[in-house]
């Protein structure tokens, strides 16, 4: 699905809220001291600040930016740049919002856990590439799914269904494995492999090619059933500079198998995506 998801980077901000108003009133006469004080506003009470305080402390934030190298469309063989604005907020180590969408910590016991999502099914306009005149839009949608882990030294196994509502109107499910490794305390090093699997309403949104498309676009007409979509592989670097900065890179290969492979509409099977985002913490 095209959601744009972007890899999690969680740190912890600390904000201490305290205002402080003096004014100095010696070498003046009484009652100019007594002139001067009522025009200064009291002091707020720093104490009534402290469960705000607390709040803050229970969120992790980190903003920054970046950019992607990745094909024009799902099934391109041309590239392009995009940037990559980031902002991520943890709350109460539960609710993770990110350019991806909403993760919610639902249930987790011991090795298990099951996050609930919510996120965005961007689409795809026609004129994202000269290949895709006469395609026509697929709109966006509002995603929502779910999605069960199961940790294993420094695996986690996954399984995750992510249903879009509107748009494509699409299902799709994924099958795989990430893993994580620090190699010192400043450096992290990130792989995975997964399997994506689509209904027939996304393989028909994204790879399908009905009459009235293959008039307008000169492709041949191309039914895709539902089935395995595409097979991806990624490898990610993180590198804390200090208590403030970190940097993070990306590399994903997917390839496109199946009826999605065999569309006219797909260039090139195998589907690269680079990313490097330098994010700041709070």
């Amino acid at each position: 699905m095209h959601q744009k998801r972007l890899p999690l980077l969680t740190t912890s901000i600390s904000m201490a809220l305290l205002s402080t108003l003096a004014l100095p009133l010696s070498g003046y006469a009484a009652d100019a001291a007594a002139e001067a004080e009522e025009m200064v506003p009291s002091v707020p009470d720093p104490a009534r600040f402290g469960p705000v305080r607390q709040q803050l402390h229970d969120w992790e934030f980190v903003i920054g930016a970046g950019a992607m190298y990745k094909p024009e469309y799902e099934g391109s063989d041309q590239m392009e740049i995009s940037p990559v604005p980031y902002i991520s907020a943890t709350f109460f180590d539960r609710v993770t919002v990110d350019p991806g969408g909403v993760e919610i910590k639902t249930y987790e016991q011991g090795a298990f856990k099951f996050d609930i999502n919510i996120g965005y099914d961007s689409g795809r306009d026609e004129d994202d590439s000269d290949d895709l005149r006469g395609m026509g839009d697929v709109d966006g949608g509002v995603s929502v799914g779910g999605k069960a882990t199961l940790n294993y030294g420094i695996a986690d196994f996954f399984v995750s269904v992510d249903k879009t509502i509107g748009g494509s109107d699409a299902l799709l499910g994924k099958v795989g494995v990430e893993l994580t490794q620090p190699l010192s305390e400043k450096f992290i090093l990130g792989a995975s492999a997964s399997a994506t699997f689509a209904d027939k309403n996304y393989m028909e949104s994204y790879f399908g090619v009905d009459s009235g498309q293959s008039a307008r676009s000169g492709y041949r007409e191309y039914k895709a059933g539902a089935g395995v979509k595409s097979v991806d592989v990624g490898v990610s670097a993180t590198y804390l500079f200090n208590d403030n900065w970190v940097l993070r890179g990306e590399q994903k290969l997917g390839i496109l198998v199946g009826d999605a492979a065999d569309s006219p509409i797909v260039k090139e099977k195998l589907q690269s995506t680079t990313m490097v985002v330098l994010g700041y913490r709070f």
